[in-house]
């Protein structure tokens, strides 16, 4: 295969066919995120795609699902982006499931019988990062997005056919804003319905520019007791139809698995013991991104 950069990929990836299309993120301003700040992003060619994929049908029979790198590949034109998918149905025939990363800028530019089109040629799921519902967080951490147009934007793959995985971020609107960051992302959650909910906890990278308001004293971190307030609150004031709500990520203090709505009182209740001390949190020192 053919890697450049930092390749990342969502914790429900990690036994997917990693098969980089674009290197770099075609948003990469959020305040928050390192990942690609020298990367100019860019589509790779299709030779270089071409030769991945036929490695892939060589070497990676065992794997079922392939997930699309890097930050952003929806946003390939439509032609390039079904040419991709139709090879993969044709030498990759056991693959089940293709997903990708996904941003409201990207959902935007294809219309709903793209996306549907998308669907019918393998495209199984897209992970959006949210972060916040809150507008006045999302604009603080330049996401380039409202959280009405990421509602719309999320329901439209939805309704194309396509599931839907929400990542959110405890602790990134700060102290002040803590309580609102949770109670209006489990609202704008609450309207995406999405399938899935990823909730990650803020760890700072060095040399981004967030990370330079903390070292400045203008961006405080939360202690793990207020992450966990954060939490519950959000859980709250999010109503999912049948959707799966995780903090399990590395960088979370308490492990949470919760099937909305049936597991809501029951998630509420592990927090609150956890508040109380009855519940062990996860020691700085295991945390990671």
């Amino acid at each position: 295969m053919h890697y450049e950069g930092n390749i990342i990929r969502p914790p429900s990836e990690a036994n997917s066919i990693l098969l980089q299309v674009t290197v770099g993120c075609s948003h990469n301003k959020c305040t928050f995120c390192g990942t690609y700040t020298r990367e100019r992003f860019r589509i790779k060619s299709d030779s270089i795609i071409n030769e991945d994929i036929a490695f892939a049908a060589q070497y990676c029979r065992r794997q079922r699902r392939v997930f699309l790198c890097d930050g952003d590949a929806l946003i390939i034109p439509q032609k390039r982006l079904l040419d991709i998918l139709h090879k993969i149905e044709k030498q990759l025939p056991w693959v089940t499931r293709v997903g990708v990363y996904a941003n409201a800028k990207s959902l935007k530019m294809k219309t709903l019988d793209e996306l549907k089109e998308l669907r019918e040629h393998g495209l199984g799921i897209a992970y959006m990062g949210l972060e916040s519902g809150d507008d006045g967080t999302l604009k603080k951490i330049n996401k380039g997005s409202t959280s009405e147009h990421m509602i719309r934007m999320g329901q439209k793959a939805r309704t194309a056919g396509i599931k839907l995985s929400i990542t959110v971020i405890l602790g990134i609107a700060g102290r002040t804003r803590s309580k609102i960051h949770a109670k209006e992302t489990g609202r704008v959650l609450s309207a995406m319905d999405p399938d899935y909910v990823g909730a990650l906890s803020l760890m700072l990278i060095p040399g981004t520019p967030l990370w330079r308001d903390h070292e400045s004293n203008e961006f405080p971190l939360l202690e793990p007791q207020e992450m966990l307030k954060e939490l519950k609150h959000m859980i709250a004031s999010t109503d999912l139809s049948k959707g799966l709500f995780h903090a399990n990520h590395a960088s979370n203090y308490l492990p949470i698995k919760a099937r909305l709505p049936q597991d809501k009182e029951a998630t509420i209740k592990l927090i609150d013991n956890a508040l109380a001390g009855e519940v062990a949190l996860k020691p700085e020192y295991l945390r990671a991104l």
